[in-house]
């Protein structure tokens, strides 16, 4: 098998492809040959030893494939040789096939295309965790996302549209407003022009942003503090601009607001039945035709690091995807 393996702590550059032999199939888990892999922010943090969870090295990066399972395990149920799929696991992905456990896959629906499998556990899974079950979001709220354009919000932007949320969307410009338009969002904030504690005031009519769902941290956290509602929930969901902010308590008082966390890899790790339940309402709207991941960029496993600094740079919307041959 080949690899993109993380030898030492570094950033994308610093990963390698290798051929290696392939991992034996154990009692419950399944061989995937991989077709394609997502590519997350999380995957830049795990190989520079900034992630919660550091695995022992070398290892792949790569949270989510999709492929076609080839091997069974002993005791494998439910699914057979030959069935397409997809694998969530917490580094592995950035191969050309990978062993995952049975309870972590999910069948694939028929119109479903490779990439689109391995565009959909990270951001749709995360995103629906933390307007759910975090953000109690109501039809006829108002949802604002930060980082509306980019992997998770982009996500964040179309499940609240079809939950019945009245979306803000901000971003960084007219076309990626576009973008986020199409996915459902109706009102907008661009960060270039905007101030965004006023924009959302206005656009609410100053009563503030029902739930917040920053992505973004640092000055997008600050000013989504001084727009939100009276009972408002503000999600936490990461810090894609480098700086973890604080909460003055005397905002969270004047607000009667919340505050809460979405760490959704450690949520899933403990309420499997509730996070395979999400996913089953989301694969049978993706079914349906009410969701479709937005895919920018696709690169080859040998480009990697291409991959990965395309999403740091912030030159993609929604997600960048791997393909293998």
């Amino acid at each position: 098998m080949r690899a993109m393996l993380s030898e030492a702590p570094g950033g994308p550059e610093s990963l390698k492809l290798l051929d290696l032999p392939s991992r034996p199939v154990g009692k419950g888990q399944v061989r995937i040959k991989t077709r394609a892999a997502g590519v997350n922010f999380p995957d830049t943090l795990i190989i520079a030893d900034k992630y919660q969870f550091k695995p022992q090295r070398p290892f792949a990066p790569g949270h989510e494939i999709a492929g076609d399972i080839v091997e069974l395990g002993e005791g494998v149920q439910g699914y057979k040789v030959g069935d397409r799929a997809i694998g969530m696991i917490g580094h592995g992905g950035y191969a050309d096939e990978a062993v995952v456990d049975q309870a972590n896959l999910l069948p694939m629906p028929a119109n479903m295309s490779y990439e689109d499998g391995a565009a959909f556990t990270m951001t749709y899974g995360t995103s629906y965790y933390a307007l759910k079950q975090r953000g109690d979001l109501k039809k006829g709220e108002t949802l604002l996302v930060t980082g509306a354009s980019g992997g998770v919000g982009l996500t964040a932007v179309e499940l609240g549209a079809l939950m019945g949320a009245k979306v803000i969307a901000a971003v960084g410009s007219d076309a990626k407003m576009e973008i986020c338009r199409k996915y459902g969002a109706t009102m907008f904030v661009n960060y270039a022009t905007d101030k965004m504690r006023d924009k959302v005031k206005d656009l609410t009519g100053g009563a503030g942003a029902d739930v917040i769902y920053d992505a973004v941290g640092g000055d997008a956290f600050d000013e989504s503090v001084r727009c939100i509602a009276w009972y408002g929930r503000l999600l936490v969901i990461g810090f894609a601009s480098g700086r973890i902010p604080s909460m003055p308590a005397n905002l969270a008082l004047l607000k009667s607001c919340d505050l809460r966390g979405v760490f959704y890899g450690a949520w899933r790790g403990r309420e499997p039945a509730e996070a395979r339940r999400n996913f089953d309402e989301m694969l049978a709207w993706y079914a349906a035709g009410k969701l479709k991941p937005h895919i920018s960029m696709r690169f080859p496993l040998k480009d990697a690091a291409q991959a990965m600094n395309a999403l740091l740079s912030r030159q993609a919307t929604g997600k960048v995807v791997m393909t293998m041959s």
